[in-house]
């Protein structure tokens, strides 16, 4: 076999590939984060806050007949991690990661968005001074040795080339819009990724001149000033991929400014908020990364599902027979 040719996995070689993947990362990744394994739950209470809002979505909920309050299927642990971290016994400049599984029912369907999220979610806690763009990029480059180590390994496991460039190519939501102005911001993305293959955009949240941001955050997690996306070149797809979002978490200054009402408004939308505004909560950088999206990836696959089991609309299942796609 030539060493740039890439192998054939069948169905259970593929399995035991993913799992590979997903052991070598997340020892990478909390060995560069020194950070901690925890349990995450698959649900939280509405009036918490701690559930991710996306952008308006609503979560799957029930009621259990012992508890006093709606239940929320979780959309991401953002919030919650931050939460966690002020209760678990967590030294400063330390932090934890889980495996986060999540159900988004109003997710559009296609080559990389499935119904079924998994992600590793990491929260680590930092102090004021670590509030800042230099930062932040230093925990971007760590998390991106983790992948490019990770990618590495598998390379030469299962002969697969390697897709990963050696450094990552940071630039910030404006910069990359005065560049393609005319363009969408997925055309952007896909214009600067293709260039520089690993890239990481700064400074989403925001409206950009055109009076639209980048892509659209929650207001009371990231620090809109101080968070980014980590994008990929898919020479399989040839398409950009986002494997992570992530930021320094809002603290209440940020928050006040973001939400831009009063204080008092804030503090009423749920505990967390008050938290904050309070100082109740510490101080962290967090995000998450695609377990599926990583997978798809490294083993240069086509379709996400080909990488976990989910559902999909009867037109996906029909292209991918077509394709000769093997669906999990």
């Amino acid at each position: 076999m030539k060493k740039n040719s890439t192998k054939k996995l069948t169905i259970v070689e593929r399995q035991i590939a993913i799992d590979l993947i997903k052991e070598k990362f997340r020892h990478n990744l909390a060995k560069k984060l020194n950070l901690v394994r925890v349990s995450a739950p698959l649900f939280v209470t509405k009036s918490s806050g701690l559930n991710d809002g996306l952008n308006g979505e609503k979560p799957i909920s029930f009621f259990n007949k012992m508890i006093d309050d709606e239940l929320e299927i979780v959309h991401s642990l953002a919030k919650w991690k931050r939460n966690a971290l002020s209760r678990y016994d967590i030294g400063s400049y330390d932090g934890i990661y889980t495996d986060m599984n999540a159900i988004r029912k109003e997710e559009t369907l296609d080559a990389t968005h499935s119904i079924y999220v998994d992600q590793w979610d990491w929260e680590l806690k930092i102090d004021s001074s670590q509030r800042n763009t230099v930062f932040l990029e230093k925990i971007v480059n760590k998390i991106y040795q983790a992948l490019y180590k990770t990618s590495l390994y598998i390379q030469r496991k299962y002969r697969i080339p390697n897709k990963l460039v050696k450094k990552i190519h940071f630039i910030d939501s404006l910069d990359l819009y005065n560049m393609f102005p005319n363009l969408t911001p997925e055309q952007r993305e896909y214009e600067i990724v293709k260039q520089y293959k690993s890239v990481f955009i700064t400074k989403i949240g925001y409206p950009l001149p055109d009076l639209k941001p980048h892509s659209n955050r929650s207001k009371d997690y990231d620090d809109w000033n101080l968070n980014g996306d980590l994008i990929v070149y898919d020479e399989t797809n040839d398409s950009a991929l986002e494997l992570s979002s992530m930021g320094i978490r809002v603290d209440k200054n940020a928050l006040i400014q973001q939400y831009n009402k009063d204080i008092d408004l804030i503090k009423l939308i749920s505990k967390y908020h008050k938290d904050i505004l309070e100082d109740k909560l510490p101080l962290t950088i967090g995000g998450g990364i695609g377990q599926s999206r990583l997978a798809m990836f490294l083993l240069h696959s086509k379709h996400i599902g080909e990488v976990q089991a989910s559902i999909w609309d009867e037109e996906t299942i029909k292209k991918a027979k077509k394709n000769n796609t093997i669906l999990l």
